[in-house]
């Protein structure tokens, strides 16, 4: 189908309209309790059609490529009780130039997809049969074209790569799960690397070290940062900012976290999860700080958001979501971290996303995966164990930021990042 085509009959009746074509080839190997469960592929493609229409919007979408009327008549309808249009669509704008396409990820068939999913399991058997281990191998190739009325086109073809191992491992009582993932745009994914991560997460974990109620230092893993992330995410949204709910709303230029902490949305990466030139409204992407130095300098708008709020849109889509998000690396290795805490906690993994009120930082997590710190070592890990606090009180109380940085991506994370462990001075935590 045209889009061109789709946009020519919409405007016979609309002021504007864009339209949006998502072509999608998956292929999907999954283990799961030592065997494989699943070698399966499926192709979609889905047309999302936005108009304007007498000052409303209206939208529809369709998975079949020839449904131009239908596609076409259902979003004028929805117009007459659409909401207020406060923006119109971009002009053509000039993109930046991404690596988000890998060659090599064409010829990968599902056969060594099997077998990339069988090492990886093979290694984490290897190191304790009992465990009931997993893997995840999938590959897509998908095709993102965009049009509007206002002459703007665009498409690009991109890949993805998700790699996942871990299991279960079931004592007693005591069931432990473990996943590492990774997600990028290329094949270059070292399987090995992820089977051994998740070992080391079993072999944290093969000690249960008790922890008494109380309020700790904690050191928080890549992945274990969203109970922090998640907070300032909303925040930082556009439209929480207009309606003035969220707690960052004029703060602009004012210190609002440790100086130790910049923080960057990044689309151009090479190859990174979230890298592209353009959002499903079409505009342009761009690197764009959201912390320098402890100092707030962005929020993130859509389309609507911005023109309620007047100011540009950020190239972050209908759903606001943050591309790469980086964080600057510090001068403190992991390791010394770890052995500067007398006793404390190392939290990698939340139970879902808790209680609390995230949009104003307050959060209360039970921990999936999480670890005792005692006299500078690691002792264990901890069980039935909540944390709570206030995730912008905690970015102002920042002991350390670890040199080390890992990507955070992939089938298992709320997020995707180059992120490094960073260290809070103290957290509430409650233990059963």
């Amino acid at each position: 189908m045209s889009l061109e085509k789709i946009i020519s009959k919409s405007m016979e009746k609309a002021q504007s309209a864009q339209a949006v074509m998502l072509s999608t080839e998956t292929s999907t190997v999954d283990f799961q309790f030592d065997r494989l469960k699943a070698a399966e592929s499926s192709q979609r493609t889905q047309i999302d059609l936005k108009v304007i229409v007498d000052g409303k919007v209206g939208t529809s979408s369709t998975t079949d490529p020839s449904d131009v009327e239908g596609v076409v008549s259902r979003a004028l309808e929805a117009a007459q009780f659409g909401s207020p249009a406060n923006f119109d669509f971009p002009e053509p704008q000039s993109l930046e130039p991404v690596q988000i396409f890998d060659p090599a990820l064409l010829t990968l068939e599902k056969p060594e997809m099997i077998s990339m999913g069988q090492q990886m399991m093979d290694m984490v058997k290897s190191y304790n049969p009992e465990i009931l281990s997993g893997a995840l191998v999938q590959k897509i190739i998908y095709k993102v074209d965009y049009a509007n009325s206002k002459g703007a086109k665009y498409s690009a073809k991109h890949t993805a790569f998700n790699l996942g191992a871990g299991g279960e491992l079931v004592r007693g009582t005591d069931i432990l799960f473990v996943n590492k993932g990774l997600g990028q745009k290329q094949r270059k994914v070292d399987t090995e690397e992820i089977a051994a991560q998740a070992i080391e997460y079993f072999r944290m974990a093969e000690t249960i070290a008790p922890i008494a109620s109380g309020e700790y230092p904690v050191i928080f893993t890549p992945s274990g940062l969203v109970a922090l992330l998640l907070s300032l995410g909303l925040a930082l949204d556009g439209k929480n900012v207009f309606l003035g709910a969220s707690p960052l709303h004029g703060k602009i230029g004012q210190q609002i976290a440790d100086p130790r902490l910049t923080m960057v949305d990044d689309p151009t990466i090479a190859f990174g999860p979230a890298t592209s030139a353009f959002d499903n409204e079409g505009t342009a992407r761009r690197v764009m700080p959201l912390i320098e130095k402890g100092v707030l300098r962005n929020f993130i708008y859509d389309l609507d958001t911005a023109g309620r709020a007047g100011v540009q849109p950020t190239g972050h889509g209908t759903a606001r979501q943050l591309t790469n998000l980086v964080i600057n690396p510090g001068e403190t290795s992991f390791d010394d971290m770890i052995k500067g805490i007398e006793k404390g906690l190392l939290v990698h993994e939340f139970l879902g996303l808790g209680q609390g009120n995230p949009i104003n930082g307050e959060f209360s997590l039970n921990l999936f995966l999480g670890y005792k710190i005692e006299k500078g070592k690691l002792a264990g890990r901890v069980k039935n164990v909540m944390l709570s606090g206030n995730a912008f009180e905690a970015l102002k109380y920042i002991e350390a930021i670890s040199q080390e940085r890992e990507w955070v991506s992939g089938p298992f994370e709320y997020f995707n990042g180059l992120i490094p462990y960073i260290q809070v001075s103290k957290l509430s935590v409650t233990a059963k």
